[in-house]
């Protein structure tokens, strides 16, 4: 008998020190991986009893359809990183736990820490339901070494398509045979940008309030705001001012301006880190700032974009509260710090950007600090937060499918709209 509880004092023993194991899938290639997974780690030493699987999935298009595949298997992840447009889509599911429901019982969490500006975009109803974690914006990014070189000032970049066009004319270069070896502009053939310039200009993307209110029934761009974007955009390739990328071709669009085949690129804050190294390998000057607008328009703001973390439902409440430790660990500052730092993706909370304020670490790396601004200076209200569509990747398709044929010249700008909003319509109602 002794034997026998000897033996069950053991078994207890052992369970007691038993780690919990969570996965965490996410969607960030190249670089990232080995950032992410140095952070993880470091968690895993705070935690010894928790024992963190990370995964890098692929796309977010990729992520979306293998978690898709593992909730129906009954094996879905703890923590999966998804891109901002996944919102109403994984509310709709069922599937989550709401990180708003976590945070209600856990006294030691202080939401008020967190930039507003990032956490409207993924408060629904007042619900926060995912941890915002890798936040960008668009940002205008220019050669100022190029700007010297054409009599344009390196330190007023373009503010308005006006002034754009033309400093994309002055960049242009050509061969002793006319052919144009060196153009204005580039950005990546992405509905973001789009979503993007309508709320630029302070015009909403669907109806109901961005589907802030109620549930998004159709699209409301259709109009003079996203009119202006795509004149801009068809004339600067119609002049020979910009190149074109195949669709969401981000690793193009980069390499263009890196390899000053264009003066300006257009792209995610996340590529900050990248361009400033990039830039001083190829032996010219970077120069960032807020984005131009149409002439005569007031300022509305940038949508935060990037990703979140979402807590899957498990049947183990223990693996539950793992994950939310995970969650909180990297929204913390000391991680949110090196994760802007090594990408520029935001830091998400006041306080961490406040320590790198005082740190200095802006004086030296200012190109971080524009995103920032841009960010904060942003009117906040429905049509900057950002659209919630339950159909948000086909509407998106819907909208770069019309802009392919404009730059080909089957469409006109109007008519590529007029598409683009019969399509996106479809979408929205076929996903109710």
């Amino acid at each position: 008998m002794r034997r026998f509880w000897l033996i069950v004092l053991v078994v207890l023993t052992v369970l007691s020190f038993a780690k919990v194991k969570i996965q965490f899938w996410h969607a960030m290639g190249g670089w990232r991986i080995e950032v992410i997974q140095n952070m993880v780690n470091d968690f895993m030493k705070l935690n010894p009893d928790i024992e963190v699987e990370v995964q890098y999935v692929g796309s977010y298009e990729e992520i979306l359809a293998k978690l898709i595949a593992a909730v129906q298997a009954g094996t879905p992840p703890h923590v999966v990183q998804l891109n901002e447009i996944s919102t109403q889509k994984m509310i709709d599911s069922g599937v989550i736990v709401p990180v708003q429901d976590l945070i209600d019982k856990d006294p030691t969490f202080d939401v008020g820490l967190f930039l507003p500006q990032v956490l409207n975009y993924y408060r629904v109803g007042g619900k926060l339901y995912s941890m915002p974690w890798n936040t960008s914006t668009p940002l205008l990014y220019y050669n100022k070494t190029m700007f010297k070189e054409v009599g344009l000032d390196p330190n007023n970049p373009p503010t308005t398509f006006s002034e754009l066009i033309e400093a994309c004319r002055k960049l242009v270069k050509k061969d002793e045979k006319g052919n144009i070896v060196r153009t204005g502009i580039t950005w990546p053939l992405y509905a973001w940008f789009f979503e993007q310039y309508m709320a630029l200009q302070n015009q909403p993307l669907v109806d109901n309030n961005n589907g802030r209110t109620a549930k998004a029934t159709k699209v409301v761009f259709n109009n003079q705001a996203a009119l202006n974007f795509l004149n801009l955009w068809n004339t600067l390739t119609k002049e020979g001012l910009m190149i074109n990328t195949r669709r969401a071709d981000w690793t193009a669009a980069r390499q263009l301006f890196i390899s000053q085949t264009v003066g300006m690129l257009i792209s995610s804050t996340s590529d900050v880190a990248l361009l400033m190294n990039e830039s001083k390998k190829q032996g010219f000057e970077l120069g960032t700032a807020f984005l131009p607008l149409p002439d005569g328009t007031q300022r509305g703001g940038v949508v935060v974009g990037g990703g979140s973390l979402w807590i899957l439902k498990q049947k183990n409440q223990a693996e539950v509260d793992a994950a939310w430790k995970l969650v909180k660990y990297l929204a913390e500052p000391g991680p949110q710090i090196v994760w802007h730092k090594a990408t520029g993706y935001y830091p998400i909370r006041v306080d961490a950007i406040q320590t790198l304020l005082v740190q200095g670490y802006y004086q030296e790396n200012p190109h971080h600090l524009t995103a920032i601004l841009q960010l904060l200076t942003s009117v906040q209200n429905y049509n900057t937060q950002g659209a919630i569509i339950g159909a948000f990747p086909e509407v998106r398709n819907a909208i770069d499918t019309a802009v392919e044929k404009m730059l080909t010249g089957a469409l006109t700008p109007k008519q590529a709209l007029d598409e683009a909003e019969k399509n996106a319509n479809k979408a929205i109602k076929e996903y109710f």
